[in-house]
């Protein structure tokens, strides 16, 4: 039996889970822009102390290891390994996309029939996504695609895809209408997604070298220079 503490920052939403195996034991989200370099470490004491466990009995932290905002990914990469230096305990990652894919898939009434298409909305049109079947095998990798009608043309040929995340409503307005596409609304990266896919990767002992690890921005944060002489 494992204590794992999760930690997703990787859009506007901040949220910390805390699992045993994979039952979920407490949970709390904030959402709030800019927020979460403020509250992540109270949240991180609520849900532990909600569930009446120290943070010296977690046996892992698991963060979202991106894509998704630059920002969001540092503050949560940051914080998670301050914990597992703090409490010498393994650094777990777990992919965006593919936690928001597995939240999807487990509400399906019959999942094996779609492909999955996570969005995460990034500048104009667009979007941080990857393809993946009932089993999370990757189908088109994670990439930054710029949609236009023709995107996903091919595949929606062939299976019928659910778009979701930030970037689905973009995707609807963009793609050209198809019978074999079908968006929904209000899927966004959890804490609860990450600790279920982290402990698998648990299980096997897929740790992050916390030293060295980043979350996978997949493109660098846009800095531009104040005008003026």
């Amino acid at each position: 039996m494992a204590y794992i503490l999760s930690l997703e920052t990787s859009s506007t939403v901040c949220s910390v889970a805390l699992h045993l195996d994979q039952q979920l034991l407490s949970y709390t989200e904030l959402q709030m822009e800019k927020s979460h370099s403020s509250h992540i470490t109270v949240m991180v004491e609520q849900v532990v102390g909600h569930a009446g466990v120290r943070l010296e009995q977690v046996d892992a932290i698991a963060v979202s290891g991106g894509p998704g905002s630059y920002t969001g990914l540092r503050i949560g990469s940051g914080t998670a390994k301050g914990l597992c230096y703090a409490l010498d305990k393994p650094l777990i990652s777990v992919d965006t996309l593919w936690a928001m894919a597995h939240a999807v898939i487990e509400s399906a009434p019959a999942p094996e029939q779609y492909l999955y298409c996570p969005m995460i909305d990034a500048r104009r049109a667009e979007v941080y996504t990857c393809l993946v079947d009932h089993a999370l095998e990757v189908q088109l990798p994670v990439e930054p695609m710029v949609l236009d009608s023709a995107s996903f043309a091919s595949e929606l040929e062939k299976w019928p895809l659910i778009f979701f995340g930030s970037g689905a409503a973009k995707a609807k307005e963009l793609l050209a209408p198809h019978p074999n596409a079908f968006y929904l609304d209000n899927v966004k990266p959890t804490a609860k997604a990450i600790g279920t896919l982290a402990y698998a990767k648990l299980q096997a002992k897929q740790f992050e070298d916390v030293a060295y690890f980043e979350p996978f921005y997949l493109k660098e944060v846009y800095i531009t220079k104040p005008s003026g002489k």
